[in-house]
């Protein structure tokens, strides 16, 4: 089954306590990197993110975007009074000191706001390790989203692909029926060739010559046992778009093997119509090409 490298997922979760939201996007790459983007503390979980990623995911960029903000209940806002009445005796001396009248209303707004009279409410949330568990179902969700997404995608790429495929399979047919007829072709233009130069000679034509420089044009050009392989190419080609794990490196392979045999077709066949053959062909693999680049 193909599954594509690109995608997205996105799943939230939302309790009196926490608003969790994960983003994911996924892009080509030739191995897998997970990158996260997450405000403080969350991005010390970067290595659990991508262990959660990687039972799912074999190749590709995978770009988490991880959002968390904490509900905030009453409790959370407490006055520290041993800060604000220590803040206040000192108060009260230096006025008594400096024969100042103790505001004590007036001073207490402005107490407030000295360091540790009021803690920031963050010092009263749970620790990361706590929220891990919800955290890791919130992207177990937004994993499964992004899965069923590069499903679909390479499902619609693998019928592409079966479509390039054929039309190589086409294409290598009509050079396996037109092989026989180049050396055919060859040795009677070979023939008449010779037969005019030595008819305005007059000189007798050796028949062993003849088939000679036939038969060495014949093995120089022969492509049967490159027809063969590219041929077994593309039934394992097909063979492994069917296979249950996404095939992305095997079928790179054999689109390089491939390209290998046709190149050789191409310079081993003199022949017009054959070359117009392995044109289509090598334009149809640069298209599988791109399409496989793809492909987990």
């Amino acid at each position: 089954m193909l599954l594509s490298m690109t995608g997205y997922g996105e799943a939230r979760f939302q309790s009196d306590a926490l608003n969790l939201a994960i983003e994911l996007r996924a892009v080509n790459n030739r191995y897998l990197k997970v990158s996260l983007r997450a405000s403080e503390p969350y991005h010390l979980l970067d290595a659990e993110f991508e262990k959660v990623v990687r039972r799912s995911i074999k190749r590709g960029t995978i770009q988490i975007h991880f959002h968390c903000e904490r509900q905030y209940a009453p409790q959370d806002f407490v006055i520290n009074t041993v800060a604000l009445r220590s803040y206040a005796a000192q108060v009260r001396g230096v006025c008594h000191e400096l024969s100042v009248p103790f505001q004590g209303e007036t001073l207490l707004g402005h107490m407030l706001t000295l360091p540790g009279v009021v803690p920031e409410p963050g010092a009263a949330q749970q620790s990361v390790d706590e929220k891990w568990p919800a955290i890791e179902k919130v992207l177990e969700q937004a994993l499964a989203k992004l899965q069923a997404m590069r499903q679909e995608e390479g499902r619609a790429m693998a019928q592409e692909l079966l479509q390039h495929r054929d039309f190589i399979a086409g294409q290598l047919d009509d050079i396996r029926r037109r092989a026989p007829a180049v050396v055919e072709g060859y040795r009677d233009r070979l023939h008449e060739r010779v037969r005019k130069l030595l008819g305005e000679l007059d000189v007798q034509l050796d028949r062993s010559e003849l088939i000679k420089e036939v038969s060495v044009f014949a093995e120089r050009s022969d492509i049967a046992e490159e027809v063969v392989r590219l041929a077994s190419h593309l039934d394992q080609f097909r063979e492994v778009l069917q296979e249950p794990e996404s095939p992305g490196r095997k079928l790179e392979f054999l689109v390089q093997e491939m390209g290998r045999e046709t190149n050789t077709i191409g310079s081993k066949a003199s022949d017009v119509e054959i070359s117009r053959h392995v044109v289509e062909i090598k334009g149809t693999l640069e298209k599988i090409r791109e399409l496989v680049q793809n492909v987990e």
